[in-house]
């Protein structure tokens, strides 16, 4: 439940007067007891107290404070967030601090630069500004005549691209999407190519411009979906869903961003006199938002084989050549460290990578292992400290973007074996569904069975139709008998067919893991999650392997009412399942040839439009209602969400002085403009884990945050909850350490593999090669390349290992390298993994001959 309003807090009386200036001030100092610097220490609020302590990541001397003196109510000093002891909640102060507050022509400030009069850890401040704040969230700001007007342009077909057009121009009318790119622009930001979501969002701005023109030519939007799928260059004609598909999977590539998680400070990169920070711990059990399952691949640069980095085309990967008049002796001094430390079970580099593997080691240098308390093993020397953590493996990533957000919806499918009862269940993320049409068999089938009360057995994850009253069942029965008669298919026949219940016998059998044979079983189908905007797609056209076919039957659809109540799972927390129509693709003609066109209602004057290439024409309903779907495209309803909206626009006419101006996300104050569901807010957009800007987003801050008096905050946050609440910007310097860190381990890492592996191929007869999967190089090459921010993780040979005899070989044909043992062990030593996998190279042909076994294999190159 969102947090209860802090205005009920009995305690706020006993908070002097302080300005945030003061504030600021203290948050440069130190806790009074064990002398500790920011951030995150805590301001004691008591009229007339001037006590800061340290917070829960040290000892937590703010607590004991108010323990000993009663005092209430204390003070983030960087996050400027108040907490009450004795109400145990985050309360909010009005008008109790100075009159001073951020002013609102103050400007961001450029990229962090690091700063040694600094206590460390003291925040890089961040300032917005305030200008257009009521116009992000006034949902009536623009003239009539001007809103009429706008999202009626034309596209011109460049050569059979009609199936193109008329999706975009779907697209085009999808207000949650199109206000993403039109408000939220300077957050369409990749560096990834084509760069699609740039092209999109250029014709979307021409589209719905003030003065738009009576066409617009895709000609460079066009290009980039040609430039990712072959299927769309040329002349021919496409499938105008395909192209939907292609277009956004895209688009969610280059716009995702990985889901926040807590804060893990044990797999972070530390240092030693690194700040810490307060962290408290969060489930990390939560679904993924990411579209269609997709996640971060590292790039597949390095094909298969049996040669590691023998690609001239790899650059970037090598660093210039070391110096040649390197003494070999000395060399060979520290490949012989790094084999003793390995072989003693200590790490060469530590997590936090402190040693300087550029320069020449001195073997003479004592070392000793030291275990820590939290079981990570540390080298001690006389010069420096360096920590190993064992490696832990890569968590599955999550990611979201606005087409996620806006088009994203999970299924849960479940399968009962009939023999012992045991249930099955999936989840599945889809942005659009597929819908069967069914033919007269199907209907009847359909409509005999949807008035059933039966259950498979007790306890089935089936979900039965409640019981009817009579008059409703008699009705029911009337109508089942009409639509048999006539023929007629609905949308609703189309999605009862779709979830109907699939009987798993004969050639389909369920293999049940339980009983370890193949059963009789029964699958159901239910929605978990609906989507804001319900794309649904009807299979017109069935593609054999000599010829197509397209289903031309009418299906009638709803423009407004659609509902997916009967549809949900029961578990569902999904509130709102009434749908109304946004548009609707059509197709004309055959399945080998024909024509594409939309139909679209105007969000602005709900007036239907029909899009045909460059022409725009005003229809009726009817006429929509009786187009040939192809492809429609639902948005929640939500009368509710229509009424906040304009609550909050009416808060700015009776806005009182208020010092604070909180921060809260431009993309989620998008949300609430245009979803009948925002959600909670969330304002992790634009904060790292520790609460600060991340450095990397610091210079494009005002384009993520948008600033609101206290009072709409409030009432916002009241209503939808999340968070956390901000009101005060500062470049995170946790974060800023820990890229620097991170940096370091790269170089150290690379720049240590390219001396072993050119020490490697200067070596004329090894005794032993070494294996490694290149499945797990590519992923290490990816970490210190920078593609990838998350280490590896452990050595995994396991694909490319068999065993015969009892003994580990190489797998003919597997996706392997060869490096040096020294690699091997300094690799080892960092990530762990295994196993090991040598082979043995033949020193001449007969010998080979001679000699050769399954456990043997020729190796034709040592380059790496």
């Amino acid at each position: 439940m969102p947090p209860v309003s802090s205005c009920d807090c009995p305690h706020l009386d006993c908070v002097g007067e302080i300005t945030k200036e003061e504030l600021i001030q203290k948050s440069h100092g130190q806790c009074q007891d064990c002398k500790v610097g920011g951030p995150n220490l805590w301001a004691c609020l008591e009229n007339g107290c001037a006590y800061v302590g340290c917070g829960e990541s040290h000892a937590d001397h703010s607590t004991v404070h108010s323990q000993e003196t009663r005092h209430n109510l204390t003070v983030n000093l960087t996050t400027l967030r108040v907490w009450c002891y004795a109400c145990g909640k985050e309360v909010f102060l009005e008008r109790k601090l100075g009159p001073h507050s951020l002013h609102a022509n103050s400007k961001p400030l450029p990229s962090p630069q690091k700063d040694n009069s600094k206590a460390p850890g003291s925040p890089t401040s961040l300032r917005v500004p305030l200008n257009g704040a009521c116009e992000d969230l006034d949902m009536e700001t623009e003239e009539e005549d001007d809103l009429r007007a706008r999202g009626l342009t034309g596209l011109k077909n460049i050569g059979n691209t009609c199936y193109m057009n008329a999706a975009l121009q779907a697209l085009s009318n999808c207000p949650p999407l199109t206000q993403f790119f039109l408000e939220c622009g300077g957050l369409v930001r990749t560096d990834k190519k084509p760069a699609l979501c740039k092209s999109y969002q250029k014709l979307v701005s021409d589209l719905w411009h003030k003065n738009r023109p009576s066409y617009v030519v895709p000609t460079n939007l066009f290009q980039g979906i040609k430039a990712i799928n072959p299927m769309f260059r040329g002349y021919s004609q496409q499938d105008s869903q395909e192209f939907l598909r292609c277009l956004m999977d895209q688009l969610h590539e280059e716009l995702k961003e990985l889901v926040a998680e807590p804060y893990d400070q044990s797999n972070s990169i530390t240092v030693d006199d690194s700040p810490m920070e307060d962290n408290h711990s969060q489930s990390d059990d939560f679904q993924s938002c990411e579209s269609c399952g997709s996640s971060e691949r590292a790039d597949n640069e390095v094909q298969g084989g049996n040669v590691l980095m023998d690609n001239t085309n790899e650059a970037e990967m090598l660093i210039p050549e070391q110096d040649e008049i390197q003494a070999n002796r000395e060399w060979q001094k520290e490949k012989n460290m790094i084999n003793d430390l390995y072989r003693s079970g200590v790490g060469v580099m530590g997590g936090n990578c402190g040693a300087d593997m550029d320069k020449d080691v001195d073997t003479t240098t004592e070392t000793t292992p030291i275990i820590s308390s939290q079981g990570a093993i540390k080298v001690q020397s006389r010069t420096s400290v360096t920590t190993f953590s064992p490696p832990k493996n890569k968590r599955q990533k999550k990611y979201r973007s606005v087409i996620s957000d806006v088009f994203d919806g999970t299924i849960v499918s479940s399968v009962q074996c009939l023999t012992c009862d045991r249930v099955s269940v999936t989840l599945e993320n889809f942005q659009d569904i597929s819908l069967p049409i069914p033919g007269k068999e199907d209907l009847a089938k359909l409509h005999s069975s949807t008035h059933q009360t039966s259950l498979v057995k007790a306890g089935s994850c089936g979900e039965a139709y409640a019981p009817q009253g009579w008059i409703a069942f008699v009705m029911e029965y009337i109508k089942r008998i009409y639509l048999l008669c006539s023929s007629l298919v609905t949308l609703q026949d189309c999605l009862a067919a779709f979830f109907a219940r699939d009987e798993l016998k004969g050639d389909n059998m369920y293999s049940c893991e339980k009983c370890k044979k193949l059963r009789n079983g029964v699958k159901f189908c239910k929605v978990q999650s609906l989507p804001e905007i319900l794309c649904i797609h009807l299979k017109r056209f069935r593609h054999e392997l000599m010829f197509s076919t397209k289903i031309s039957t009418h299906v009638s659809f709803p423009l407004e009412g659609l509902d997916l109540q009967p549809f949900l799972a029961k578990d569902s927390s999904t509130q709102t399942t009434n749908y109304d129509l946004l548009s609707v693709i059509c197709h004309h003609g055959t399945a080998s040839s024909g024509h594409y066109i939309a139909y679209c209602r105007n969000d602005l004057n709900n007036l239907w439009y029909e899009f045909d290439d460059q022409s725009v024409t005003e229809v009726s309903e009817s006429c929509v209602q009786n187009a040939e779907a192809y492809v429609l495209f639902y948005k929640k309803s939500n009368e509710d969400a229509v009424k906040e909206r304009r609550r909050v626009s009416g808060l700015f006419n009776i806005m009182e002085p208020s010092l604070l101006q909180f921060y809260i996300s431009r993309q989620w104050l998008n949300k609430f403009k245009t979803f009948a569901e925002p959600g909670p807010i969330s304002n992790d957009d634009f904060l790292c884990s520790h609460g600060g800007v991340p450095p990397n987003k610091a210079t494009f801050i005002d384009d993520l945050v948008v600033m609101l008096p206290q009072n709409v905050w409030d009432h916002l946050y009241s209503r939808y909850g999340g968070g956390p609440a901000v009101n005060h910007l500062y470049v995170c310097h946790t974060c800023q350490i820990e890229i620097e860190k991170l940096e370091k381990r790269r170089k150290s890492e690379l720049d240590m593999f390219v001396r072993l592996n050119k020490a490697f191929q200067e070596e004329e007869s090894p005794v032993v090669i070494y294996c490694i999967s290149m499945q797990w190089f590519r992923d290490w090459e990816g970490f210190v390349k920078g593609k990838d921010n998350d280490p590896p993780g452990p050595i995994d040979n396991s694909k490319i290992a068999v065993n015969k005899n009892g003994y580990l070989t190489l797998k003919q044909g597997a996706d392997s390298g060869q490096i040096s043992e020294e690699t091997w062990n300094f690799l080892h030593s960092i990530y762990g993994g295994g196993p090991l996998l040598t082979v043995r190279p033949n020193i001449s042909h007969q010998e080979s001959e001679s000699s050769q076994s399954e456990e043997k294999i020729e190796v034709e190159t040592r380059s790496v």
